[in-house]
């Protein structure tokens, strides 16, 4: 089922919603141990992805054409920008933690690398391994939101899944316009390159560097235009 890891991803945060209702408190210690643990597992998750890469010259040529590119735009600060844009206006349409937790919840849970690269790698290649780990780490991080938030996170599982799916089947889309062969180099580049992104995150998580992760996100779609140039000439 093609868009079963945007459907896990939903429910993982629907059911970590629910506990979250449940639980009132969790001491910080516990929420920086889990904060670390998820770190681990996208950097494990982004070396698998990484070893199998067989052109490591492209995957780099994109990753810095397409940084320049997120540098250029700020799309990173442009993202940001548009989540405290929301924030401000559905908080001053509607009063409550219902808005706040919903808007919240959506944000954390869509503008990211990882629902890129995921769906991406779900469409393309069939993999749900990166949307399974992100669900695993949207569990977790909407139990936390909601014992401050609400039942606005839970509802926020919705956006999530309809915006995951929208990346699957455009990827499919991709699949049945370019050739097997160029399509395969594709999917490893895509692969590749988001690889290293995941690595990224992990690394910010762990407070060992403080990349701007999203201005990072073009270099996926480099890639692919890149791979489909060198087999078209």
């Amino acid at each position: 089922m093609i868009l079963l890891g945007a459907i896990v991803n939903a429910l993982a945060i629907f059911v970590g919603g629910l506990l979250g209702l449940i639980f009132t408190f969790i001491p910080e210690t516990i929420k920086d141990s889990i904060m670390k643990i998820q770190a681990l597992v996208i950097m494990t998750l982004g070396i698998q992805m990484v070893v199998g890469a067989e052109e490591i010259i492209v995957t780099l040529l994109s990753l810095i054409i397409g940084t320049i590119i997120g540098e250029i735009i700020q799309l990173e600060s442009l993202l940001n920008r548009f989540g405290h844009w929301m924030e401000i206006k559905l908080g001053d349409k509607h009063s409550g933690n219902l808005s706040q937790g919903f808007v919240s919840g959506t944000l954390v849970f869509i503008v990211g690398a990882m629902a890129i690269v995921g769906g991406l790698d779900a469409g393309l290649r069939g993999s749900n391994d990166v949307l399974y780990t992100k669900a695993m780490m949207d569990f977790f991080i909407a139990i936390v939101m909601t014992t401050t938030y609400g039942l606005g996170v839970i509802i926020s599982g919705v956006p999530t899944l309809i915006y995951i799916s929208i990346i699957i089947l455009s990827a499919q889309g991709i699949a049945v316009v370019v050739p097997d062969e160029i399509l395969q180099q594709v999917i490893f580049q895509v692969s590749a390159t988001g690889g290293v992104i995941l690595l990224a995150i992990g690394m910010n998580m762990m407070n060992i560097t403080k990349m701007r992760v999203g201005n990072m996100i073009p270099a996926i779609f480099v890639g692919m235009i890149m791979v489909y140039i060198i087999n078209i000439i």
